[in-house]
């Protein structure tokens, strides 16, 4: 009944990285279900190319349309292109540049507020941060500080309860009342209602130029681009969970990964200093211009990608790599185990921005490198999520270094997503950091 289940959730990494010696389309179980998980990034791309026969489907997205509905990621293929040309405006490079002031503003009152010597639980701090810039692009300021402290922690809760889920598809064992699904459960149901407040609050309010209100603009506008009341939850829905989780386990596994590799945090302080002379907030103009830190956020992506394990159904008999798959088949590929192929990325299992700097002729042999998927399935938010990571990190690293506490640690367990999910730092003053936190050292 659980197949690989157990081995997929108890060291997930360690059974992937197992599989490619096996072929490149190897045959696994999910709990009763047959599935196959596709190795060669070749084989990967026909997949994400071919949406229409190889769609979304399969025990993470089963999971997945229960919390999230039909929204942008869970939507059948059919469906999927309207979805994405209603929200596809919202996230033009022009809205994507007024949206780096709410995101510089977030981080650089994050990095503020810490001073020297703090013990920082960097994990919630990232999942807050980017918990903070996400509601105010999709709601402005419709969320007071508790309740994004409430959202934060759903968030943290369902992504724990959705990957036992998905590699132990058997559904029983979750409708058992033990604290982890009771805990499942209650964050759940808080998330969807407060989702509905907001929701009827904004409609007795005035119009905003926000997602919502595009969201609420569109519902009133008539055919063809009239969407109902549940669209328009089931996309918030989606856009929070997704918009939330990835930037922050992105944001704490770079932080993670810095202090063993000091030659890259030396280049990533003095990019700060020079392009952030001053400690001056961030913005859309210095994106250009902070070329190691995206780099490194880049190559974090690479090594640690959040989004490591994804699902696919096939809608009609087809071919894959020589297997016949009838219809239905559940169909698995991991970032993760493309990422770290020796044949696409010499020396997978070191951390090296330098892959992705402008000139270098290593970046992404044979479409391996996928952190946002490809084709029309390809994540809308994609640019949003690598402004958020880099402006955040420029923002940090203008005034601190994070230093870690003694003590093994260990690599991070994947759960929907991969990134530390406690992950205990103290703040050391960076030497040219802004005269306000030098301020801040000599008071504290």
């Amino acid at each position: 009944m659980i197949g690989h289940g157990i081995p997929l959730f108890r060291r997930p990494l360690d059974f992937l990285n197992s599989l490619p010696a096996h072929g490149d389309l190897v045959g696994i179980h999910l709990g009763p279900q047959r599935a196959w998980l596709v190795c060669h990034p070749e084989l990967v791309h026909r997949v994400l190319m071919d949406a229409r026969t190889f769609d979304k489907g399969g025990p993470q997205y089963e999971r997945l349309r229960p919390l999230m509905g039909n929204g942008l990621v869970t939507s059948a293929h059919e469906e999927h292109r309207r979805q994405r040309r209603l929200l596809q405006p919202a996230f033009h490079p022009a809205r994507i540049a007024d949206y780096t002031r709410i995101m510089g503003e977030e981080a650089e009152a994050l990095s503020a507020a810490w001073r020297p010597g703090q013990e920082i639980e960097v994990s919630a701090a990232m999942l807050a941060l980017t918990t903070r810039v996400t509601s105010r692009v999709l709601f402005s300021d419709s969320l007071d500080a508790a309740t994004v402290g409430e959202v934060r922690d759903c968030l943290a809760d369902l992504v724990r309860g959705l990957f036992i889920r998905t590699v132990v598809p058997v559904s029983p064992l979750f409708r058992i009342p033990v604290p982890a699904n009771r805990r499942y459960r209650r964050a759940f149901d808080r998330l969807h209602a407060i989702i509905d407040t907001v929701i009827e609050e904004r409609r007795r309010g005035p119009a905003r130029d926000d997602l919502l209100g595009t969201l609420l603009g569109a519902e009133a506008g008539g055919e063809p681009t009239a969407v109902t009341a549940q669209e328009i939850h089931d996309q918030l829905v989606t856009l929070l969970l997704t918009g939330v989780e990835s930037t922050a386990m992105c944001l704490g596994s770079l932080f993670a990964l810095l202090p063993d590799h000091p030659e890259v945090e030396l280049r990533l302080h003095a990019e700060a200093d020079t392009v952030l002379g001053g400690g001056r907030r961030p913005g859309a103009d210095d994106l250009p211009r902070l070329v190691h830190t995206r780099s490194v956020v880049a190559e974090t992506l690479r090594i640690r990608p959040p989004g490591w394990l994804f699902t696919r159904t096939t809608t009609r008999d087809t071919e894959l790599g020589g297997v016949r798959m009838t219809e239905g088949t559940t169909v698995l590929y991991s970032p993760y185990l493309l990422h770290h192929d020796p044949a696409s990325f010499p020396e997978p299992d070191r951390f090296l921005p330098e892959r992705w700097l402008p000139g270098s002729d290593a970046a992404a042999p044979h479409g391996a490198m996928l952190p946002f998927a490809a084709g029309s399935r390809k994540c809308i938010g994609d640019t949003f999520a690598l402004a958020e990571a880099a402006l955040a990190v420029a923002a940090i690293a203008a005034r601190w270094r994070l230093r870690p506490l003694p003590g093994p640690s260990g690599p991070p367990r994947p759960a929907a997503t991969l990134g530390p999910r406690s992950l205990r730092m103290r703040c050391e003053p960076h030497p040219h950091a802004p005269a306000a936190t030098e301020q801040a050292s000599r008071t504290s």
